[in-house]
């Protein structure tokens, strides 16, 4: 199998290479991973997976290169691989914000790339990710990297027009989700419940909820509508948050988020 290297080891990384090694995409010996962090190389070297020197090393050993760090360290990584990088490399980018030209115009060649966005329940096996190749990219090729994020969760193939949009869907949307969850388990905890109990009720209901949504077939007002009768404790509930904009500032946290990857691109 062609090798796939790693430039970052952190925690998506981590968790990526964690899926392929549990669903046999790759073996460990297939893979190569670069890091400052020398205690998360020695983590890597555990697990039987080859530990570079140095970048440019794993560009020179790896048909396939996940970028893993983060886009302020971008340039300087691109720059010290740009010699390593063949034609035939397929560069894969998971930062934020990074469009395909950007990664492919710092190369000395004329390499094929997929842009990835994908979100830290990957790291469950519960991932959602965006991918984008490429027009140059091999089906095989694309297909591996498919399957690097398909053994950890959805994955969805997009225009690259829509990847910073994507971003406030898939990537920060979590946030927002805990951020919810936060308020829920402290009003319960407030009122008395006890804080264990809160947060296992509210996180079977948000996985539920989310099971509904998917495999229910109703639209989210249909569903909505299901949960609230007339007079009821949800509609009381669904006036404040309508009162308050909650429905607009979802969007518009949403627009901030895709600009905010525009501004990083840039």
């Amino acid at each position: 199998m062609n090798k796939i290297g790693f430039i970052g080891a952190g925690n998506m990384a981590t968790a990526i290479i964690n899926g392929m090694l549990t669903n046999n995409v790759a073996s460990a010996k297939d893979i190569n991973v670069f890091d400052l962090d020398q205690n998360k190389l020695s983590v890597m070297a555990e697990k039987g997976i080859n530990a570079c020197a140095t970048a440019k090393q794993v560009a020179q050993q790896s048909h396939f290169v996940v970028l893993a760090v983060k886009p302020q360290n971008y340039a300087e990584v691109l720059d010290e691989i740009k010699d390593a990088v063949t034609d035939s490399t397929v560069m894969v980018s998971i930062a934020a914000g990074i469009s395909i030209s950007y990664v492919v115009s710092s190369l000395n060649a004329k390499c094929a790339c997929v842009r990835v966005m994908p979100n830290t329940p990957l790291l469950l096996g519960c991932g959602a990710t965006a991918l984008c190749p490429s027009e140059n990219i091999a089906d095989k090729d694309f297909a591996v990297v498919k399957s690097m994020f398909a053994t950890s969760g959805v994955v969805e193939v997009l225009p690259e027009s829509q990847m910073n949009t994507v971003i406030a869907v898939n990537g920060s949307s979590p946030a927002y989700i805990y951020l919810f969850a936060k308020a829920m388990c402290d009003y319960a905890c407030e009122q008395g419940i006890d804080a264990n109990a809160a947060m296992e009720l509210t996180c079977a209901t948000l996985k539920g909820s989310a099971e509904m949504l998917m495999k229910s077939g109703d639209t989210p007002d249909t569903l909505i509508k299901k949960v609230s009768s007339p007079g009821g404790t949800t509609l009381a509930a669904l006036e404040v948050l309508n009162n308050g904009g909650f429905y607009e500032n979802i969007k518009s946290a949403m627009d901030a988020c895709t600009r905010r990857a525009e501004e990083l691109g840039k």
